[in-house]
C-alpha cells in the first residue's frame, strides 16, 4: 500500500479545521507559556536587579554587593525551573483525575495570579513578588506542557500524530521568539514596562481560558479513562468530521480490552515495572539531552559572537531575534518531514550532526581571537545547530512518551519525561556559568559527549515508531532487547508471531 505524501498528510489536517484550533490554543496555554517564561526574563534583568537594589536599600538600608545580587538574580531565574519540576509532577494525578481539557482550564488561573504579581511588583517594590510570581510560571508552565503533549496527540488521528506533536516543539520556539520581541526597548522592554512584559503570560492564559470551552475533550480519554463511548463518539465527529474513524476507535477498544483489568499507574509503579525498562530508558535518554545538548551554551555564546562580529551592542537584541526565528522555522520544517522521515531517523541524523556542529564550533570559538572571519563562521555554526535541533530531537522529544508508553503509562511516562527536562534545566542553570568560568569555549565538549551518546542509544536501543501502535512498539522493544538479542534484530522473520500477549506483559 502506498504511503501518504507530506502534501496529503497537510490536506487531511487541513481538513480537520478543529484539531488545527486544538494544536493553536492548547499550544498558547502549554510550551509557548514555557518558551516565554525563558526569554522574558533577559530583556528585565537590568530593571529586576535594579528593583531589588532599590527594595533593599528603601527597606533595610542595605547595599548589596555584586556578589549578593547576583545570588539573588540567578535564585529568581532558576525558582521557574523549580516550579516546573513541581508542575510536571502535579500534571499525572491532575490529568487522570479530572481530563485534559479540564486541567488545561484550571493551570490557567496559576498563570494569571503569577501575572497579576508580576503587574503590581515594581509599584509594590516587592522583588518577592517577582520570585513568587516565576515560581507560578514554572508550575504553570511544567502543568502546561505535559496536558498539551497529551491533549494534542489524543485528538489528532493517528496518521497525523507524529507531524502534529512537532508543534510542541514549534510553540515553545514561538514562545522564546515572543519574549525576544516584546523585550525589545521599543515594546516592552523598557524601564517604565517590564512589569507588563512578565505579565504578558497572563493574557496568553487568559486567551486560553476563553477559547477552551470550544473544544472538545480527548476522545482517548473519555473512552479508556471514562468508559464513555458515546462521548467519544461525539468528539471524534466534532475534530475529525463525519469521516469513517472506526479503525481508530478499534484500535482504543482493543487497548482498552487490553487494560481491562489494569490500573492506571502511578510514577513508582512505572518505575517498578520491567516491561517497559527500555521505553523508560529512551525517555530518561532523550529528555535528558533536551537541555544537556548544548542549546543554553549556544545561546550564551550567540552574544558573543555576534559582538565579534562586529554587531553594535545596542543591536545585539535584534540580531539574537534570528536565534528565535531560526528554531521557530525549522521546527517547522520538522513538522514538515517527520512522517516521511520517520522519527529514529530524525533523532539519530540531528544527534550526529550536532555532535559535528558542536566539535566545529569550539574550534572556531577558541581560535576567532586571533582569526576575526571565524566569528562569521562561529555565527553560521550557531543558526545551523539551532536548526539541527529544532528540526531533529527538540521537534521529536516532546511527544515520545504518548507514542512509545501504552495508556496504563502515558501520563506517568510524561510526569518521568517533563521532571527529568525541568531538573536538567535546573542543573544547566546553576552550573553553566561555573562551566563557562573553567572551560570556556570549551565547554562544548561536555554537551557533545552527551549528543554523542544519545544518538548512539538510539540508534542501538530504539525501533522506528512510525506508523505504529503503542502495542506494536511494545512487540519491538520487546524483540530488540527480549530473549532472541539485539543481533538478530535486523535478520528476525516477519512473521515471526509473538507469542507473549499484551496482557502478560503489563
Amino acid at each position: 500500500m502506498k504511503r501518504p505524501t507530506m502534501l496529503q498528510h497537510l490536506t487531511l489536517l487541513l481538513d480537520c479545521p478543529l484539531v488545527i484550533a486544538v494544536i493553536f490554543i492548547s499550544g498558547i496555554g502549554g510550551t509557548f507559556q514555557y518558551g516565554f517564561g525563558i526569554s522574558s526574563m533577559t530583556a528585565a534583568s537590568v530593571h529586576i536587579r535594579k528593583l531589588v537594589n532599590q527594595t533593599c536599600i528603601q527597606r533595610y538600608d542595605v547595599y548589596l554587593q555584586d556578589w549578593q545580587l547576583s545570588l539573588i538574580w540567578s535564585f529568581t531565574v532558576s525558582i521557574f525551573c523549580i516550579g516546573g519540576l513541581l508542575g510536571s509532577l502535579l500534571a499525572a494525578p491532575c490529568l487522570s483525575a479530572v481530563g485534559r481539557r479540564k486541567c488545561f482550564w484550571l493551570n490557567n488561573f496559576v498563570a494569571i495570579t503569577g501575572a497579576v504579581l508580576m503587574l503590581v511588583s515594581q509599584v509594590a517594590m516587592s522583588f518577592e513578588m517577582i520570585m513568587v510570581a516565576r515560581l507560578l510560571y514554572g508550575i504553570n508552565a511544567g502543568i502546561g506542557l505535559s496536558v498539551q503533549v497529551l491533549y494534542v496527540v489524543e485528538c489528532t488521528p493517528k496518521i497525523l500524530q507524529g507531524m502534529v506533536g512537532v508543534t510542541i516543539a514549534t510553540f515553545l520556539a514561538m514562545g522564546k521568539l515572543s519574549g525576544q520581541i516584546l523585550g525589545l526597548r521599543e515594546l516592552l522592554g523598557s524601564e517604565d514596562r517590564w512589569p507588563w512584559l512578565l505579565g504578558f503570560s497572563g493574557f496568553a492564559a487568559l486567551f486560553q481560558l476563553v477559547t477552551l470551552p470550544f473544544l472538545p475533550e480527548s476522545p482517548k480519554y473519555l473512552l479508556l479513562n471514562r468508559g464513555d463511548r458515546q462521548a467519544c463518539d461525539k468528539a471524534l465527529a466534532r475534530l475529525w468530521g463525519n469521516k469513517d474513524h472506526s479503525g481508530e476507535v478499534e484500535e482504543m477498544l482493543e487497548e482498552k480490552a487490553a487494560l481491562k483489568n489494569i490500573q492506571i499507574h502511578s510514577v513508582m509503579e512505572l518505575l517498578r515495572e520491567r516491561s517497559v525498562r527500555w521505553q523508560l530508558a529512551t525517555v530518561a535518554v532523550t529528555f535528558s539531552s533536551l537541555q544537556l545538548c548544548g542549546l543554553t551554551a549556544v545561546y550564551f555564546y550567540s552574544y558573543e559572537v555576534f559582538r565579534a562580529a562586529g554587531i553594535h551592542e545596542s543591536q545585539l537584541g535584534y540580531a539574537t531575534l534570528g536565534t528565535g526565528t531560526s528554531e521557530m522555522t525549522f521546527s517547522l520544517v520538522c513538522f514538515i518531514i517527520i512522517e516521511s522521515t520517520g522519527k529514529k531517523v530524525l533523532l539519530v541524523t540531528g544527534y550526529a550532526a550536532m555532535t559535528v556542529i558542536l566539535t566545529l564550533l569550539t574550534i572556531t570559538l577558541y581560535f576567532q581571537s586571533n582569526i576575526s572571519w571565524l566569528s562569521y563562521c562561529s555565527m553560521a555554526l550557531i543558526f545551523i545547530f539551532l536548526a539541527t535541533f529544532s528540526s531533529g530531537p527538540g521537534g521529536v522529544i516532546p511527544p515520545l512518551p504518548g507514542v512509545i508508553f501504552s495508556q496504563a503509562f502515558k501520563a506517568s511516562a510524561y510526569t518521568v519525561g517533563c521532571a527529568i527536562n525541568w531538573a536538567g534545566m535546573f542543573i544547566v542553570g546553576m552550573i553553566f556559568t561555573i562551566l563557562v568560568d573553567h572551560l570556556k569555549s570549551f565547554c562544548f565538549l561536555i554537551f557533545l559527549f552527551v549528543c554523542l551518546t544519545s544518538g548512539l542509544f538510539v540508534y542501538f536501543n530504539v525501533p522506528e515508531t512510525k506508523n505504529k501502535t503503542a502495542l506494536e512498539i511494545a512487540d519491538d522493544f520487546e524483540r530488540m532487547h527480549g530473549k532472541l538479542g539485539r543481533w538478530k534484530w535486523g535478520k528476525r522473520d516477519d512473521k515471526l508471531e509473538v507469542c507473549q500477549t499484551y496482557e502478560t506483559k503489563f
